[in-house]
């Protein structure tokens, strides 16, 4: 096994979003931790808050919230089920991934570590990492800073051994009877009698070395992802505009992307909801033209929505919900490797309606009419469903079944075209490809305000000497332009 430690020294500051700097989270009127200009300004953990003010006059000032960081550390737990199904969460800011069966799908760890160190910076979190064959091993190298992957058990072990004594975080009692001792490093430890020092220290500091060096096994707590995906975050102050709100909708839908990838599932639709200090909150339904488990195309369409959103009270508080899920289809990888795939028509179209209005998409639907200005209208788009009709008349279809083609383009009126010598003209001469179609009647609808009528005329399939193609037709009045082909 492997296992990816994630530290989070930062954790009480950073589960914050859209604070202002300087800032620091205090407890118990003493700083905990301050973000980096309140740490340029002389900021320090231990600090009583009245030093801090001193030398900090502007200094954001937050109490410690635990469960606000216990829903950070979930919220991150749910983002890594991108990476692997197996988390394990250390209570209070440590998260431990083993990376060890994934290995092949992301490239070697070297691949895993970027990837997720990169997702840690897109959220703003500040983390410490290690890669080691042992949990604990890897939480107290993730703690120091070590940033280093260590696979062999060997390297693990002279790494640990130079580690200080107060990297585990064991109790008082137990750091001041081994700086006592003379004891600085944990390699002096595991020199010394074990039974002697269980007398001395007790049995949990004994079989916590034990355990990071592989000598007694180490099970974790798996992380249970939620049956149901509903999650919140906290602003530190209110926010007026609703493009603000990005960063803060970024993390729930990062959340939201690696809980449908640990439960193998795709979103069609979610809910944020926006809690404003007055009034009642703000419902942002965002439908999705097809399932969907994209951090990015959720963020995308994110940004439509709240780029047209106008709020009527500041924002305090974000809950995203999703409101219906599906299962993801299995499906098999390509034998060689393909290009990557665009956005696609539907991601198209479901941030064109988030950005133009609900109305303002539409597609169009046959009509069980003959004539072509009533052969097809124009409805809602059903994106629950994807299903679109797709007209595509190519130059072989063409000329292969002429008789039958339709363009999707018409003109909004039949434009007229001048003749010479009995041959309609567009662009020059136009060559006709295609036999006689007749199209008449319409009787039923004629003096109707704005009803096409009775018609009776010839449709032909006509090229120009550009390469155009055009459906022209010829009646009474002479010859007219109706549409062109793709």
């Amino acid at each position: 096994m492997l296992w990816l430690a994630l530290h989070f020294p930062l954790l009480p500051l950073e589960a914050l979003p859209l604070r202002q700097s300087p800032s620091a989270v205090v407890a118990r009127g003493r700083v905990l931790v301050g973000d980096a200009e309140a740490v340029a300004a002389g900021v320090c953990a231990g600090q009583k808050l009245s030093t801090a003010l001193g030398l900090q006059p502007g200094l954001s000032v937050f109490e410690r919230g635990a469960v606000r960081e216990k829903q950070a550390l979930d919220s991150l737990a749910c983002w890594a089920g991108r990476f692997t199904p197996t988390i394990s969460l250390v209570s209070p800011d440590t998260l431990l991934l083993e990376i060890g069966g994934c290995l092949r799908l992301f490239g070697g760890a070297e691949a895993i570590v970027a990837d997720v160190l990169a997702g840690c910076a897109e959220q703003a979190y500040s983390a410490r990492w290690a890669v080691a064959p042992t949990p604990l091993g890897a939480h107290w190298l993730a703690r120091f800073g070590d940033g280093r992957i260590h696979v062999e058990p060997a390297a693990m072990h002279s790494v640990l051994a130079a580690l200080p004594c107060g990297i585990p975080g064991w109790p008082d009692e137990v750091a001041n009877r081994l700086a006592s001792f003379g004891l600085r490093r944990l390699g002096d430890l595991r020199q010394l009698p074990g039974a002697g020092l269980r007398r001395r220290i007790g049995n949990g500091p004994v079989d916590d070395l034990l355990r990071a060096w592989g000598d007694l096994p180490d099970p974790q707590k798996s992380f249970v992802f939620p049956e149901n995906f509903a999650i919140a975050i906290e602003l530190p102050s209110r926010v007026e505009h609703a493009e603000a709100l990005v960063f803060a909708g970024q993390r729930l839908f990062a959340a939201l992307a690696g809980w449908l990838h640990g439960r193998q599932l795709l979103v069609r639709r979610c809910s944020l909801q926006l809690t404003h200090d007055d009034g009642p909150p703000t419902s942002l339904a965002l439908n999705f033209a097809e399932p969907a488990a994209d951090e990015g195309r959720f963020v995308r369409l994110l940004r439509e929505h709240l780029s047209r959103l106008q709020l009527k009270s500041p924002v305090e508080a974000l809950r995203l919900q999703a409101d219906e899920i599906v299962d993801k289809p299995g499906a098999s990888a390509n034998l060689f490797e393909q290009a990557t795939a665009g956005e696609g028509t539907l991601a198209c179209l479901e941030r064109l309606r988030a950005r133009l209005g609900e109305g303002a998409v539409q597609a169009l639907g046959e009509m069980a009419d003959h004539r072509p200005e009533c052969a097809t209208r124009a409805h809602e788009v059903d994106f629950n469903f994807g299903r679109f009709s797709r007209s595509t008349v190519g130059s072989r279809e063409l000329a292969g079944n002429s008789h039958r083609a339709r363009p999707l383009w018409l003109l909004p009126t039949p434009q007229a075209l001048s003749e010479r010598a009995g041959s309609p003209q567009w662009h020059g001469p136009l060559k006709l490809l295609s036999r006689a179609e007749r199209l008449e009647s319409g009787w039923w609808d004629e003096g109707e305000g704005g009803a096409t009528g009775d018609v009776r005329r010839d449709y032909f399939v006509a090229r120009n000497p550009l390469g155009q193609w055009a459906w022209v037709f010829r009646n009474a009045d002479g010859w007219f332009l109706h549409g062109l082909f793709a």
